[in-house]
């Protein structure tokens, strides 16, 4: 299927009329970043990585609209990012980052051992089955480094949390820190029949009586297990009657009240439902426990920087951005760019 989307996506990337028809290029450049450019190829690579996640898309036709409907969706994203990465690659570089050849084959190894790849003859297949060299995979490799590298320093070593901030996540998201009571049930149904005309009275009072019997068993210690094989209408009954745990904040209000009063090993009166008449068992119960603050600080801690550091990076590369020289060789792209650039300034205000 991948190399079904993936023919697919190639054959009609070129709707985005990223070359004039006619023309000859070797290497078409899209938009160029402070003298680094973004290459038709290159953005295309993109393009298809993302389409391989559509499994929607596996059997459509170079000219189906679902196609260039997800093209069109996603490239605004894309190629935002493609830019930011750009921005982020050439800070690296006046940060005085490079990926070292001992680096480089730290991470190399590690690649190989968790792809099981540690013979080299598997190794140099899987590259060349993704169409790589290995001048390539440096080349990808240090990219990344710099780009991580530079949000490390810039952002994230500058993120703390206070203790205010902490409690006020904590008192703001408190059912984060929630475990809600839940409940394990057995269950016997029996059903009532029904028809156009509604419900037959005798066929309504056999079933009650049914039901009723088969509590006053389960009272003298017959086996609800047994007792729901036999009786139980319900899907259950392969299961001995057995159902949840089930969140008790899920159920029905009425319900819940009902086995509020219960204990464990209880069983309800019978209770009538829409089905027929039902037979409940409280199975176990958990009760709500809220984590305390001391307990859960550490992820409270993570989940606040996690949000400072999102708004923080989107002002660091506005920041970049600001500065950059931006020079576009597609008006298509541009104007996809700046819809994306859009919605993320406007999300940052809000």
């Amino acid at each position: 299927m991948r190399n079904r989307i993936v023919a697919v996506a190639v054959a009609l990337l070129a709707i985005l009329a990223v070359v004039p028809t006619g023309a000859e290029i070797i290497e078409q450049v899209l938009v160029n970043v402070n003298g680094d450019i973004l290459t038709k190829t290159e953005f295309e690579t993109r393009q298809v990585a993302t389409l391989r996640n559509r499994p929607e898309l596996a059997n459509v036709t170079p000219d189906s609209p679902a196609l260039r409907q997800a093209i069109a969706e996603v490239t605004p994203q894309l190629i935002l990012e493609a830019v930011d990465e750009l921005l982020l690659i050439q800070r690296g570089r006046e940060l005085g980052l490079a990926l070292g050849d001992e680096q480089f084959k730290s991470i190399l190894d590690n690649i190989k051992k968790s792809n099981n790849l540690e013979e080299e003859e598997q190794f140099q297949a899987a590259l060349k089955q993704e169409g790589l060299t290995m001048d390539d995979l440096r080349r990808n490799l240090e990219r990344q480094m710099l780009a991580s590298e530079a949000q490390r320093r810039d952002i994230f070593d500058k993120i703390s949390v206070t203790e205010a901030e902490a409690r006020a996540h904590y008192d703001a998201h408190m059912q984060e820190f929630t475990t809600p009571s839940e409940l394990t049930l057995r269950e016997i149904l029996i059903e009532v029949p029904t028809s156009d005309r509604g419900v037959n009275v005798a066929q309504d009072d056999e079933a009650l009586a049914e039901a009723e019997d088969v509590r006053k068993r389960l009272l003298a210690g017959e086996p609800f297990a047994r007792l729901a094989a036999e009786h139980s209408d319900a899907p259950s009954k392969a299961n001995g009657g057995l159902i949840g745990p089930i969140k008790r904040e899920e159920l029905a209000e009425a319900l819940q009240q009902r086995l509020d009063g219960l204990k464990v090993g209880d069983l309800t009166d019978v209770i009538r439902t829409q089905r027929g008449y039902q037979i409940l068992k409280l199975e176990s119960r958990t009760e709500t426990r809220i984590r305390s603050f001391d307990d859960a600080r550490s992820d409270i801690s993570t989940s606040v920087a996690n949000e400072k550091m999102a708004g923080e990076r989107t002002k660091y590369l506005e920041r970049l951005r600001s500065q950059a020289t931006i020079t576009w060789r597609n008006d298509e792209l541009k104007r996809a760019y700046e819809r994306a650039l859009a919605e993320r300034t406007k999300a940052l205000a809000g």
